[in-house]
């Protein structure tokens, strides 16, 4: 398992070993050996496995739970491919603001660990793309929350030339001000703390 630590303080990307034959491939996109040594703490209990199909151009996010609670994710494509990102929406952190963006897809296995108090985002950039989610607690609508993903502040890479899909909820998302200014950004010892109680 390759083990890389992105841009945002905690978010970590996972590549497995894929090994292929004249049947096809087998890979583990999940080692729980390899996340407790990079992360420094097991994988949370899981609470929920959810996943999302998508068209190509949709994107999705940025989405975040409210902190506290929080909640972790582990994030997989096991079908199509995608542009991920994680972005720091903690209040405090030495990383608040900063974004790193993960190629996912069917083929690599690769998967990443979305710490809580960290905002999550894709862009699918293929037709029928498939997302894989763990969750450390369960959807609560009361609790979810967004930043704009096309905010312009943060400048993700999102590719030129796709037909951009937003849901109503992520089209009037605030833009990273307007959340820190409405008071709906967690902070980052409240993040850390709810990562430690997971």
């Amino acid at each position: 398992m390759k083990v890389r630590e992105l841009k945002v303080a905690g978010a970590t990307e996972f590549t497995p070993e894929v090994y292929q034959d004249r049947r096809g491939s087998f890979a583990s996109p999940f080692v729980a050996s390899a996340f407790a040594t990079a992360v420094g703490h097991p994988l949370f209990p899981l609470a929920q496995m959810s996943h999302s199909t998508s068209r190509r151009g949709t994107l999705r996010g940025i989405h975040y739970t409210r902190t506290p609670p929080g909640m972790a994710k582990y994030v997989y494509c096991p079908s199509g491919r995608a542009l991920d990102f994680v972005v720091d929406l903690r209040l405090g952190s030495p990383t608040f603001g900063r974004w790193d963006a993960t190629e996912l897809d069917g083929d690599s296995c690769r998967a990443v660990y979305v710490p809580a108090g960290v905002g999550h985002a894709f862009v699918a950039l293929q037709d029928g793309t498939l997302m894989s989610y763990l969750m450390s607690r369960g959807y609560d609508p009361d609790q979810e929350l967004a930043v704009a993903a096309l905010d312009r502040t943060l400048a993700l890479p999102v590719p030129d030339g796709l037909p951009i899909l937003l849901s109503d909820r992520d089209r009037t998302a605030p833009t990273l001000a307007e959340a820190r200014f409405r008071g709906d950004l967690p902070g980052y010892r409240a993040s850390i703390e709810a990562e430690g109680t997971l």
